[in-house]
């Protein structure tokens, strides 16, 4: 292992200098004037289309990926790039369906829209739960793996690492808010293209002894074959369990799960209704923009397998047997990688661990100061309060973090773990925000009870079944919350008022109608081939016909029932209609995505 260099040092302490530059001048306030809360937490609502784009990936892409998914690349293969591609198509769902109503209903926050949409209990309850995820799992997380990056490249003892990342986040994003965060991000999503690109560029030139990527990237097809499979047959890979045994690798990606799965409830729940995601499509200058933006990320993430999984394929390839597969990555950068570029190379995984951890601290400070100190605390705080309380809890949330992150020393493939716990809200989250959207009659008292029960359910489940994957067990989650959700709604008579329907309700009512019958026909046929393909987790697909039942009842009840809601919306059809640069943009990502399982299904 060779020395990080005189010159990568001048390269890493360059992107520090420059970074801090960066957040600084763009947090600058004229003399005189005082920095809003719309200025803080949305950056003035200005950000073009290119830097949301960037900025979603910023705040995607950290630590997690260069390190997690690089050790998940190294002993699954190419089959934990579902989270990325998956995600591609459900961006273009965001920005259609979902960021034009956030946009028009101006909120700052997600539990801002429940509250106008349900009521403060239910808002309360989830702002609570995503304060805690993002400080416990997400930050410290991220944190952890950027920490355990600097320690296996340049040696510097974890605690140091994860109070370095700490401290210089604070040292703008504190300050600046989500205006320093969004515009340091455009900065830092360069860094960590060019960064992953170069490093994956010299781990297939190794693997090829110099004859190139192209040679190389031939090499890692005929040398590791079983890592190019995006579907997982049960018993057929093994990975370490953390605790110096082996585990199946389908416990974390059940073969049909991640395409026909909860794979996309994890990933709308995400990318949908997660605070510090669509905090970056709220700050844009119009609706337009935050959709290109939108879509711009969406392209973004087809790539983010090329940067961080192929290296980790790349390290199985070439035989190196690694303590913990989350090693892999950082024994690229200090074994293959040339002085100079390792510096570069560094660069990227701390851009990507910095802006991951400042726009979650951004986001759980935004949360606490709209949502729980102005809701409860303080309703009649200045712009001045709200800001420092932004600021204050800002830095609680780093320090906590900061104090936490070295306990997941313990852990082989962090990213699974970040994915299993961050899923156990999901399949709440996605029932209390879609129906809340799209199913007038839906009521808070179910949003409520949606919400308390989500994560005992998952808890439950886990205890009956441990052996049984995370990505199945929400599933499972999500069909018995749908029956809470429809049945609470329906029996709660309570804040009724007359709903608004079109003259082509009768029409929309046989659409809906038409749309059950063809998801409980394709459950039934599914049905006589479960048991035949059980190893490729078959019964997923339930996910999916659940889904698609529960949207037939929600148009037809939109279009039948007197009666709504009195917070219910009614959305006008206009809203979701996009420019012709969208659609091009949506059309390229699904065509990509789709000859991407065509060759490695």
């Amino acid at each position: 292992m060779k020395q990080f260099a005189p010159i990568d040092w001048v390269i890493f302490c360059s992107y520090a200098v420059i970074i801090v530059a960066i957040g600084l001048w763009v947090s600058r306030t004229k003399k005189g004037q005082q920095k809003t809360s719309q200025d803080y937490f949305l950056a003035s609502r200005s950000l073009p289309w290119w830097a949301i784009g960037s900025t979603l990936l910023a705040a995607n892409i950290s630590a997690e990926h260069f390190i997690a998914m690089s050790g998940s690349g190294y002993a699954v293969g190419l089959a934990i790039a579902c989270y990325e591609w998956i995600a591609a198509v459900v961006l273009l769902i965001v920005a259609k369906y979902f960021l034009p109503v956030f946009i028009e209903k101006k909120i700052y926050t997600m539990p801002q829209f429940l509250t106008q949409r349900y009521d403060k209990r239910v808002s309360t309850s989830l702002a609570i739960f995503w304060i805690l995820v993002y400080i416990f799992v997400n930050i410290t997380a991220v944190t952890y793996l950027g920490a355990l990056a600097m320690e296996r490249i340049i040696g510097v003892p974890l605690i140091y690492g994860v109070i370095g990342f700490a401290f210089f986040s604070a040292l703008y994003s504190l300050w600046g808010g989500m205006k320093a965060v969004a515009w340091t991000d455009v900065f830092n999503v360069a860094v960590l293209i060019a960064g992953g690109i170069i490093t994956t560029a010299f781990a297939l030139n190794a693997l090829s002894d110099g004859n190139g990527i192209i040679a190389g990237f031939s090499e890692l097809l005929d040398k590791a074959p079983q890592k190019f499979h995006m579907i997982i047959e049960k018993g057929t890979i093994s990975v370490p369990d953390g605790s110096g045994g082996l585990k199946d690798a389908f416990k974390d990606l059940p073969g049909l799960g991640v395409v026909i799965g909860s794979m996309w409830l994890t990933n709308i729940g995400f990318w949908g209704f997660n605070q510090f995601i669509i905090q970056r499509g709220l700050a844009g200058k119009s609706l337009k923009e935050a959709q290109l933006g939108v879509a711009f990320a969406g392209y973004l993430k087809l790539l983010v397998p090329l940067l961080v999984v192929i290296p980790g394929i790349t390290v199985f390839a070439l035989g190196v047997k690694l303590g913990k597969s989350d090693e892999a990555y950082p024994w690229l950068i200090a074994n293959i990688v040339p002085v100079g570029v390792a510096g570069l190379s560094f660069a990227a995984i701390a851009a990507a661990a910095v802006s991951s951890i400042s726009s979650l601290v951004n986001s759980t400070s935004t949360i606490f100061t709209i949502d729980i100190y102005k809701s409860f605390l303080n309703k009649n705080a200045t712009e001045k309060q709200m800001v420092a309380t932004g600021r204050l809890v800002a830095l609680i949330a780093l320090v906590i973090s900061t104090a936490i992150a070295p306990q997941l020393r313990s852990l082989d493939q962090a990213y699974q773990y970040i994915q299993e716990y961050t899923g156990y809200i999901y399949p709440g989250t996605f029932l209390i925000f879609f129906c809340g959207l799209f199913w007038r009659q839906a009521t808070a008292n179910a949003a409520l009870w949606t919400a308390i029960l989500t994560i005992p359910l998952g808890v439950i489940f886990r205890i009956i079944s441990p052996e049984m994957p995370f990505i199945l067990r929400i599933g499972y989650v999500f069909i018995v919350l749908s029956f809470v959700m429809v049945g609470i709604s329906l029996l709660d008579k309570g804040h009724r008022i007359n709903n608004v329907t079109a003259e082509s309700a009768r029409k929309k009512a046989g659409m809906g109608a038409r749309i059950i019958a063809i998801a409980m026909l394709a459950g039934i046929v599914v049905a006589f081939f479960v048991q035949q393909y059980k190893d490729f987790a078959l019964e997923s697909v339930y996910v999916l016909v659940a889904g698609f039942i529960l949207l037939g009842f929600i148009i037809i009840l939109n279009n039948t029932q007197k009666k709504m809601d009195a917070k219910g919306i009614i959305i006008n059809e206009g809203l979701f209609k996009t420019s012709a640069t969208f659609n091009i943009a949506a059309i390229g990502i699904c065509g990509i995505l789709a000859a991407l399982y065509f060759f490695f299904w």
